[in-house]
């Protein structure tokens, strides 16, 4: 198993409670989300348990990522959140387990064992308020001008680090705003954040 979380003290003790149990091995422990596909890459774990924000590349894009660098590793995904688009994102991505940091200790390594096997396992309050939250209108391309703004990046920054046009990013930027119903990029970011669309 790979652990990817950003509080070192959370990391060691998820490891320390996974290597505890039969048949569990930590091949891997990771700090930042942008080094969890390369890491994994290295020592292939089974399973991947990530932390849903991460420094350098929140949960959901990292499990991105490593889906498609090593797709038979089976993603699950540990917020503490109340953004119940997340959930949604999380299940176009193909992500295996989506858990709140609030269970226990055995629900965890139950519910390892169980995606571990090719089973699915949701947390049934994070998918109760799934089901009621309106659909992400964003594209992928949306979320991604939106997480770079989010991360104070100017629509000249956004559009170096995207290869194109200033006047496109902020093209984009403002078809988000309606998309969202925001005013401005502030108050979309802040919407789509609550959501979990981004």
């Amino acid at each position: 198993m790979l652990i990817a979380d950003g509080l070192r003290l959370t990391r060691e003790a998820l490891s320390v409670v996974v290597a505890s149990e039969p048949g569990m091995q930590v091949v891997a422990q990771v700090p930042r989300g942008d080094e969890i596909a390369p890491q994994a890459l290295r020592t292939r774990p089974t399973v991947a348990l990530l932390d849903a924000q991460l420094p350098g590349l929140d949960g959901i894009p990292a499990a991105e990522r490593l889906k498609a660098a090593l797709p038979p590793c089976r993603v699950v995904i540990l917020t503490t959140l109340e953004r119940p688009g997340t959930l949604r994102t999380a299940l176009e991505l193909g992500v295996e387990g989506f858990l709140s940091k609030a269970v226990s200790v055995k629900e965890l390594t139950d519910s390892v064992r169980k995606v571990a096997r090719g089973e699915r396992v949701l947390d049934p309050r994070l998918v109760t308020d799934a089901l009621h939250t309106p659909d992400n209108p964003l594209s992928e391309r949306d979320r991604e001008l939106l997480r770079l703004a989010a991360h104070g990046h100017t629509p000249p920054e956004i559009a170096e680090i995207l290869h194109l046009s200033p006047g496109t990013v902020r093209n984009n930027l403002a078809a988000v705003n309606r998309k969202v119903g925001a005013r401005n990029r502030i108050e979309a970011i802040r919407t789509a954040t609550a959501l979990g669309w981004i």
